[in-house]
């Protein structure tokens, strides 16, 4: 038996569920896929997995022997990777998925520039706010904003931001500035949400690009991440309103399945992502950890 193999395929039937479904999707025989389980277990001597015709639950041994499993089969495939990204140039299709206002300001010209260093490769950028399925959607790699609790997918922070409320200054001279939380919770004059009547403020729109807009245009504060306005901070076009109790930060993370890790182009994209951590902490309590 090829121990890092029946690693491989533990891992794949937890991740997709059932049995049947990690042959499928691996083009392994169903099978094959039920001796190989069988022998891992059996050289362990311990039950991994408890099953029934309809059901694939983790033992605590099992959980245990995944999260060891993943540890071995991500070393191995990095040291894959590594060979593999210095004997060759990048070739072939990257699927990116990330949240609008991020792509446009930091993922597009990241991945403009690689194509420019890679001309064999090409990418497709989808920005959606909706979280997009890695393997039903197609997606190999996505930048998330937010605590990832899936540990099926493996994350490298590359900096964090956190909600912060703003308004330009010809608001704030005109209207003052907000007196603490309690003025700010009913005041919401500028505020996102999906399509449809269901805001309460005096304008609603469900993308942050617009909202913004309206900000700077004086009419009114908005609530967004303190990514998607930090240049206008920074050039005083729009103003920061003090909080009582500042929202914690959140991290902003590159995520992508464990299986993906020994893809030249995910550890490529990975990479230049890294390299814009000096610039990605949009909050002085927050830093980048990889």
């Amino acid at each position: 038996m090829d121990r890092l193999d029946a690693m491989r395929c533990f891992i794949q039937i937890v991740e997709a569920g059932s049995l049947s479904a990690a042959s499928r999707k691996h083009g392994r025989s169903l099978a094959g896929t039920v001796r190989t389980l069988a022998a891992l277990e059996a050289r362990l001597g311990i039950r991994l997995l408890e099953r029934t015709t309809r059901t694939l639950r983790l033992t605590e041994e099992g959980a245990d022997y995944l999260e060891r499993a993943r540890a071995v089969c991500e070393m191995a495939d990095e040291a894959d990777a590594h060979v593999m990204n210095r004997r060759s140039r990048l070739a072939g299709r990257l699927v990116v998925t990330a949240p609008v206002v991020f792509g446009r300001l930091y993922v597009a010209p990241q991945l403009l520039a690689l194509l420019k260093a890679e001309p064999d490769l090409t990418t497709n950028l989808i920005l959606t706010d909706r979280i997009m399925d890695f393997f039903e959607d197609g997606v190999d790699v996505a930048v998330r904003i937010g605590h990832l609790p899936d540990s099926s997918l493996r994350a490298t922070t590359i900096g964090a931001t956190r909600p912060i409320y703003c308004a330009s200054p010809s608001y704030i001279a005109h209207d003052g500035m907000p007196a603490g939380d309690a003025e700010l919770s009913i005041l919401g004059s500028l505020e996102q949400g999906s399509l449809g009547p269901t805001g309460t403020g005096a304008f609603s729109c469900n993308n942050a690009d617009v909202l913004i807009q309206a900000a700077l245009a004086g009419h009114g504060v908005v609530r967004v991440l303190s990514y998607q306005v930090a240049e206008a901070i920074r050039s005083g076009l729009l103003i920061e309103i003090p909080r009582d109790r500042p929202s914690p930060a959140v991290p902003i993370s590159v995520v992508h399945p464990h299986s993906r890790i020994q893809s030249p182009r995910v550890a490529a994209f990975r990479d230049v992502m890294i390299s814009l951590r000096g610039r990605l902490v949009f909050d002085k309590s927050a830093s980048a950890q990889p």
